[in-house]
């Protein structure tokens, strides 16, 4: 009976050892990192620009893609400066290059909505995604960043179609019957451009 006490009070006691560790807690960007990271995406970090630019050549030339779509038109600033085509029209073999709302840290979620997707759902879109955003976009959770995504509309018209793409890697499959037909898996690079 003693060695049953024992073996009973030495879990408990490890048990409690390990509640009293301190937990790590992470800011923001570092929890995004690290969420987006596991599950595949692509990251680079930039300081300035000229270095967006210069990343942004690099993954077009790594890709051998000749042609980019792009409906922001404050992002084709970036592209006028890279050796590109541009078009708007939606086409699922050529990447999509485009900003988005908010990166949520606490699961590495990147939320977008119409603002940058037009009318177009995820599913429907491109496998390769080229995202800018900059380090001001982080929020912890998709709450705050719904929150946010509303205290952002000045004219009142809350932007539609809010979606999120939660894998990066187009080879993992999801049992899960309820994401069945919404898969939001994407093949994607984040530039995120420091502005803080």
């Amino acid at each position: 009976m003693s060695f049953l006490k024992k073996l009973f009070k030495s879990k408990v006691s490890t048990d409690e050892n390990a509640d009293k560790k301190p937990k790590v807690k992470l800011s923001l960007d570092d929890a995004f990192v690290h969420h987006f990271i596991s599950k595949g995406g692509k990251f680079l970090y930039c300081v300035s620009e000229k270095e967006v630019i210069n990343n942004l050549n690099q993954i077009i030339s790594e890709n051998n893609w000749e042609i980019i779509t792009c409906f922001d038109k404050s992002l084709k600033n970036f592209l006028k400066k890279s050796n590109v085509k541009l078009q708007e029209d939606v086409d699922t073999t050529k990447p999509l290059f485009t900003s988005c709302e908010h990166l949520i840290s606490d699961n590495g979620d990147i939320l977008f909505s119409s603002n940058q997707l037009s009318t177009h759902k995820l599913t429907s879109l491109t496998n390769d995604f080229i995202v800018f955003a900059r380090t001001s976009q982080f929020v912890k959770d998709t709450g705050e960043g719904l929150t946010g995504i509303k205290t952002n509309c000045k004219d009142g018209s809350i932007p539609t179609n809010i979606s999120a793409v939660k894998k990066y890697s187009l080879k993992t499959d999801d049992d899960n019957f309820l994401n069945y037909g919404n898969n939001n898996s994407k093949n994607l690079y984040l530039l995120l451009l420091e502005d803080l």
